[in-house]
């Protein structure tokens, strides 16, 4: 079977009693509603992956309302809010009687040039209620944004309500797997359902026997959902910090985001985003042989902030398409090449001590050494060569 559709989207809910986990947020929003326009805007702010942005079209659909979505990140001064927001704010829906707005992301919106104020003008202007989502809406910057609105926090979903939620999916995509693994993703998003859907459709590409890798999500964050923050999210200051909670070797994480880029950018924007990607990829390996070669760790900062924040920002948009990522191939190829170079080191080693010569000249000499060792049964047998080193001999290079 394929799946091509982003489970997110494909499985958005679609009405209030489609929402789960959220029944205090439903009651605050029936009842921003009823009292329109007393308040004219609302914030729905939380964690990721808590359904504000699904709230808002399961709202939408509620009032039988048409839905205008503008992301905040598209949105970055008075100038584009001025040209886009207020005309929706102010004109009638062309097919329906109602329209909700709706602000996502806000937290995108730049202070500095007017998008802010803006906004919290047009907000005291609009004839439709305006639903505004944030990841984090205690910032100085948001203190006047906050007086205009209502405020409600969504908090994690529990994990029972999202391992029933997987399994609905997973009935309805037809995903064999086993009942403890759901359990386990449910249990190890820590309240993100759309890491956890994510989490699912990755283990709707994999084998059975394979399947088991997806649930080892422990206390730190996977390499997967790291991806989808730097990958699909816009570049924030919290960005910086993606990396922080892994117990993966920075190297390997360098390694697992070479792979992934190409997946991810090629094609976006006529390559320009693969460009970018990769240019700030490139710096970011810059600052980390700096760290190695000086141990100057002072430049772990750019180092990090190019391979997240750098990365991010190659993108001109947020996405919610899904992405199948892969484990990266070079690490097969290094530690391929690791093991012909440590069978070749130990061979070298022997002969060395064997005709009391340095082991650089037996390393310079090693073309010529290998094709007279493997024609002489006296010489492997002082150099006690077992079947698999005269095997790696004998191999063409």
């Amino acid at each position: 079977m394929k799946y091509n559709q982003n489970f997110c989207e494909k499985y958005r809910a679609g009405c209030f009693a489609d929402v789960k986990g959220q029944g205090i947020t439903i009651s605050r929003l029936n009842a921003f509603i009823k009292r329109f326009p007393l308040r004219k805007a609302i914030i729905l702010h939380g964690a990721t992956g808590t359904g504000k942005t699904s709230l808002a079209y399961a709202l939408a659909s509620e009032m039988k309302a048409e839905i205008l979505e503008l992301n905040a990140s598209d949105l970055r001064n008075r100038a584009m809010l001025e040209a886009v927001l207020k005309p929706a704010i102010e004109q009638q829906s062309l097919f329906s009687k109602n329209k909700v707005i709706l602000v996502d992301e806000v937290d995108g919106i730049n202070a500095d040039r007017g998008g802010l104020p803006e906004l919290i003008a047009l907000i005291e202007k609009t004839n439709f209620p305006i639903i505004i989502t944030a990841n984090n809406i205690w910032s100085q910057k948001f203190n006047l944004l906050r007086q205009k609105c209502e405020l409600v926090e969504l908090k994690g979903v529990h994990y029972e309500t999202i391992l029933e939620i997987l399994s609905s999916i997973a009935i309805k995509e037809a995903i064999e797997t086993e009942a403890d693994l759901l359990r386990s993703i449910a249990i190890k998003c820590k309240g993100d359902i759309r890491a956890a859907i994510n989490d699912l459709q990755t283990l709707a590409f994999k084998a059975k026997a394979e399947q088991g890798d997806i649930g080892e999500r422990n206390k730190e964050e996977s390499i997967f959902d790291m991806m989808r923050a730097v990958f699909k999210s816009r570049a924030t200051p919290e960005l910086l910090s993606v990396y922080e909670n892994t117990d993966m070797p920075i190297d390997d994480i360098f390694l697992w985001i070479e792979e992934n880029i190409p997946r991810e950018y090629e094609g976006k924007n006529n390559g320009k985003e693969l460009a970018k990607a990769f240019n700030a990829l490139s710096l970011a390996d810059v600052f980390r042989g700096r760290i190695h070669r000086q141990q100057h760790w002072r430049f772990l900062v750019y180092q990090n902030a190019f391979l997240s924040a750098g990365i991010a920002a190659a993108k001109k948009n947020a996405r919610n398409d899904f992405t199948k990522y892969s484990k990266p191939t070079r690490i097969l190829k290094i530690w391929l090449s690791n093991h012909k170079n440590a069978k070749r080191k130990e061979i070298l080693a022997r002969y060395a001590h064997a005709t009391h010569c340095s082991k650089k000249r037996a390393r310079k000499e090693f073309s010529v050494l290998k094709l007279f060792i493997t024609k002489n049964e006296g010489i492997k047998k002082e150099l006690k060569l077992s079947e698999d080193e005269v095997m790696f001999l004998e191999r063409k290079w």
